[in-house]
């Protein structure tokens, strides 16, 4: 199956994709939201519904996460003991820097999964948080889509329609090089925590 194949495919169940995204925008994947933005730069997605879908799915995974850390804490997760520690050391984070963990924490690989339970535990105020939350999840998905948008209008310009395999190839560095990079945020972010 060549990418044309996979675009006539999201174009064909089109709903069925953004409920899909949406919950990997819940869940924390930004390379799901990464290729999306390049297949609404295909057509195959509408551009503004896909950012909009994002932000919404970003805002309720963070809100859920939140919730269950203000109602249970670290309580359920002592079977899990090196994720416990993480997310204390997140919510240590957010109470000493509160004003700009809730901004950055989407872009990291793996500290996303844990920043939203360690809001709930933090001295963070609910109303602070939801606000923050809202610009973060804003900000963070018109900013991914559009980073896979332009991934799709740089690749068009410089590859063919007969090179997709190689379109395909240059996409999966592009999400490599995403991966790396948020690999080393999320080291930084432990460095200086």
């Amino acid at each position: 199956m060549d990418l044309t194949q996979v675009f006539e495919l999201i174009r064909q169940h089109g709903e069925m994709a953004y409920a899909f995204i949406f919950a990997y925008a819940a869940s924390h994947s930004m390379l799901i939201v990464l290729f999306a933005g390049y297949a609404a730069h295909m057509g195959a997605l509408d551009w503004g519904k896909l950012v909009l879908i994002c932000w919404a799915g970003s805002c309720f995974g963070d809100m859920v996460r939140f919730w269950i850390g203000r109602r249970f804490g670290t309580s359920w997760m002592s079977s899990f003991p090196r994720l416990e520690r993480a997310v204390q050391t997140a919510a240590r984070l957010v109470d000493r820097h509160y004003l700009w963990i809730p901004l950055i924490h989407r872009y990291p690989n793996g500290i996303r999964s844990v920043a939203g339970f360690a809001f709930g535990m933090s001295r963070l105020p609910r109303s602070t948080f939801h606000t923050l939350n809202v610009v973060a999840a804003g900000i963070w998905s018109v900013a991914i889509v559009s980073a896979g948008y332009a991934f799709g209008h740089v690749s068009e310009k410089t590859l063919s329609d007969a090179a997709s395999g190689v379109s395909l190839a240059t996409m999966l560095v592009f999400l490599g090089l995403f991966w790396f990079l948020s690999k080393r945020l999320e080291r930084v972010i432990e460095e200086r925590s």
